[in-house]
């Protein structure tokens, strides 16, 4: 975050009904399933640190994005609810990397391989452009396609 500052991914939350909280360097970052620097939710909230990866930030504010609603004012710290979902997640976390400026998917796949997200082909790139289909269907039922 801190190579790209607040305002973009705000501004991006903000369009889809989401706030973003920046935390002090340092403190506890509230509602965060991983701990340590990476974001947390809670709520239609978003939290991170100047020092959380940028794919964190997206992928907690896509869990929220996929999720109906109604479920997204109880949610607290773990937003998964089943497979297909986690699978939107990640599709859409890509798409919207594209919407930052200094990120873009590419940067985006790289840094969900190097932190340790895993799929059947072996790289987040391999996955999404060719073992996507369940994840994109999902997004465009519930209209979150195209992006």
């Amino acid at each position: 975050m801190a190579d790209i500052g607040f305002a973009a991914p705000a501004a991006l939350l903000a369009r889809h009904g989401l706030t973003l909280v920046p935390v002090g360097d340092g403190e506890a970052i509230p509602g965060s399933f991983w701990g340590e620097r990476e974001a947390g939710l809670i709520g239609t909230t978003v939290y991170a640190r100047a020092d959380t990866p940028v794919h964190s930030l997206l992928h907690e504010a896509c869990h929220l994005i996929v999720m109906p609603p109604e479920r997204r004012a109880s949610v607290h710290t773990d937003a998964t609810d089943s497979v297909p979902e986690e699978d939107a997640t990640c599709y859409l976390q890509i798409l919207l990397a594209d919407q930052l400026p200094g990120i873009g998917r590419e940067r985006l796949m790289a840094d969900m391989d190097a932190w340790g997200y895993t799929f059947r082909l072996g790289s987040t790139r391999a996955w999404f452009e060719s073992d996507a289909d369940d994840a994109r269907a999902f997004l465009a039922a519930r209209a979150l396609l195209p992006y």
